[in-house]
């Protein structure tokens, strides 16, 4: 049987107030104990219902049918590493580096999926939707609370970073971000432009250099290569619907 001290001490966990004021009249009750529990297990229930809303990680297929084979070159064993989650107890960054259609954004999303199911806050975002709505806003007091909401996560997921050229402005909004998080929150960021590259993404910033420098500072950097496996899913549709089309005209 469970004794009263340690179930004692879990109301008070969970804020059970009535509970815990009148515990010498209950502690002894058969019902108790599985009360406990069930506002225990609906808590959980509900805060991973509430993280997996608020991370907008979308649709996304698990690692577990992801081809290991086709990507030339992919540190399956540092992917592995990085879903063990032990990065976010360092504040350390990972980069996914690589041309598109290798699957960065899959793996991102499964890395944040995972942080999710095991109690962090998590948030995913692309990086022009980052970006434009930090620049869209006005107000001073606008901006501090929207970085504030963006520095919060135990890990921020910034996808898509080199599809889109920025304005000196935009740099500037991620640099401050990133300033806020470094050392003190985790940040993992897909990209398919080489960090040579990012002067292209954000022509004429100055803090480019310094930005790289505190992504990089603690960081797993993971570089794929390879042609893009949509592609590859393209030539096989179309190979397939000729195969298809040539078979429906041959005489039976």
């Amino acid at each position: 049987m469970t004794t009263p001290e340690p179930l004692l001490a879990r109301a008070r966990a969970l804020q059970l107030h009535g509970v815990v004021s009148h515990w010498a009249e209950c502690a002894q009750a058969p019902w108790i104990a599985p009360l406990i529990e069930w506002e225990e297990t609906e808590r959980a229930r509900r805060s991973l219902e509430r993280r997996l809303r608020c991370a907008h990680i979308g649709r996304f297929k698990p690692l577990a049918d992801f081809d290991w084979r086709w990507p030339e070159q992919c540190d399956q064993a540092a992917i592995a590493e990085l879903m063990t989650l032990g990065f976010l107890e360092t504040a350390t960054n990972a980069l996914l580096v690589g041309p598109s259609g290798l699957g960065k954004t899959t793996i991102a999303q499964n890395i944040a999926h995972q942080a999710v199911l095991r109690g962090h806050t998590v948030l995913f975002t692309t990086a022009g939707q980052l970006l434009g709505e930090l620049a869209a806003l006005d107000s001073d007091s606008a901006l501090r609370r929207r970085l504030r909401h963006y520095a919060s996560p135990t890990l921020l997921v910034i996808d898509e970073v080199g599809y889109l050229s920025y304005s000196n402005r935009h740099a500037d909004l991620l640099f401050e971000l990133i300033s806020r998080r470094h050392e003190k929150k985790s940040t993992l960021i897909t990209t398919n432009k080489s960090f040579a590259e990012w002067s292209e993404v954000f022509p004429n910033a100055a803090c480019v250099v310094a930005l790289i420098d505190r992504l990089v500072h603690h960081a797993e950097i993971i570089a794929l290569k390879g042609p893009s496996w949509r592609h590859k899913e393209a030539q096989e549709r179309a190979a397939t619907n000729a195969r298809k089309r040539k078979s429906a005209r041959s005489p039976a």
